[in-house]
């Protein structure tokens, strides 16, 4: 069955998501890469941690899609493992640097300000633009196999 091992590890329970949950959380990624391309010339750093969130909710909307729903602390981290089953090692470059940007964003938030460069924060911009279109065409496609 796919998803076993984050299963057995209790990472992850099934779930029945209904369609206006994943489209919310689709939603609330197309916000924010608006958002982060908006607060981007003055606010580096917060535009990576909104851009990491566009990352994050269309990461869950495949996760709910699928049938799944992850559970108990180190979520971000969980969702992150789900999609590198999810999507395969064709994705293995774009699942890394999205886990990089969680280990980012924490070091942001909890940690200190000033890690992140204009620049890099645009990088992180185009990739989730990316990686969110790509997300939401898994997602409008055929229904879930829970696979």
């Amino acid at each position: 069955m796919a998803y076993d091992r984050l299963l057995q590890q209790r990472l992850i329970r099934t779930y029945q998501a209904r369609p206006q949950e994943v489209g919310h959380l689709l939603q609330v990624a197309s916000r924010d890469l608006v958002t982060a391309a908006e607060i981007l010339p003055e606010h580096a750093d917060w535009a990576y941690n909104i851009v990491y969130n566009a990352v994050l909710q269309a990461a869950r909307a495949l996760v709910m899609h699928k049938g799944y729903r992850p559970r108990g602390t180190g979520q971000h981290r969980t969702i992150v493992l789900f999609c590198q089953e999810a999507l395969g090692p064709e994705y293995r470059s774009q699942i890394a640097l999205f886990d990089q940007m969680r280990r980012k964003r924490h070091r942001l938030v909890y940690e200190m300000v000033g890690l992140v460069s204009h620049q890099e924060a645009e990088q992180a911009l185009n990739f989730a633009k990316g990686l969110v279109e790509e997300l939401t065409l898994r997602i409008s496609g055929p229904a879930s196999d829970g696979g």
